[in-house]
């Protein structure tokens, strides 16, 4: 289940029904009487603001501002420590997706319109790109990269690129970029148990 809907139903199932009474009465400016009347958990609420597009992953303002009229202190911590996460994973793939540009920028040359294309770059942006950049072939792999990424967002994934280069037959540049992935998440790894290594490592030194 995404974890958004994993929060919420946990937030859900915490809720008194005095509780939700009192969210379906902050939410009448929201959602019309009829659809208020069906609700009977806090999870159906949810649903019903995330469908109207009201409460969404990127913008938890509205349900910080319900558990906060609720005074449901630790529910806000829930969602604290949610976003937190969902922060430092956006970081992540940041991370990643600069990692993967770098690689296809190197590698692609000239088909560099046959993958934008593929991942949606109109022809007038890919016009526009090769005017902006007439000499510098690399600076237009990487421009119509950031148009793809700009347009997608959140939607935008290291994993998405490599399924475009596969699709269009650039498969030595694919396994470069997931090679390059492999790489760095071995290194993350190393990186987070390294602290408990050294610790092992100092106690079998230390033993006689």
């Amino acid at each position: 289940m995404d974890p958004f809907r994993v929060l919420l139903h946990s937030v859900s199932a915490d809720l008194s029904s005095g509780e939700l009474t009192e969210l379906k009465f902050l939410c009448q400016g929201l959602v019309g009487k009829r659809k208020l009347e069906r609700v009977q958990r806090g999870h159906e609420l949810f649903e019903v603001l995330l469908e109207q597009k009201d409460l969404e992953a990127e913008h938890t303002g509205l349900l910080r501002d319900l558990l906060a009229s609720l005074r449901r202190h630790d529910l806000l911590q829930r969602l604290d420590d949610f976003e937190a996460g969902a922060a430092a994973g956006a970081a992540q793939e940041e991370a990643d997706l600069h990692a993967a540009f770098s690689i296809i920028c190197d590698n692609v040359g000239k088909d560099w319109r046959r993958l934008a294309r593929h991942l949606g770059v109109s022809d007038a942006k890919i016009d526009g790109i090769e005017e902006r950049y007439p000499r510098n072939l690399a600076e237009r792999v990487r421009e119509s990269l950031r148009v793809w990424k700009s347009s997608e967002r959140e939607k935008a994934t290291v994993a998405g690129l490599v399924e475009a280069l596969r699709a269009c037959r650039m498969n030595l540049v694919a396994d470069l970029v997931d090679e390059e992935q492999l790489a760095r998440r071995l290194q993350n790894g190393s990186d987070a148990v390294s602290p408990m290594q050294w610790d092992s490592d100092a106690h079998t030194s230390e033993a006689p």
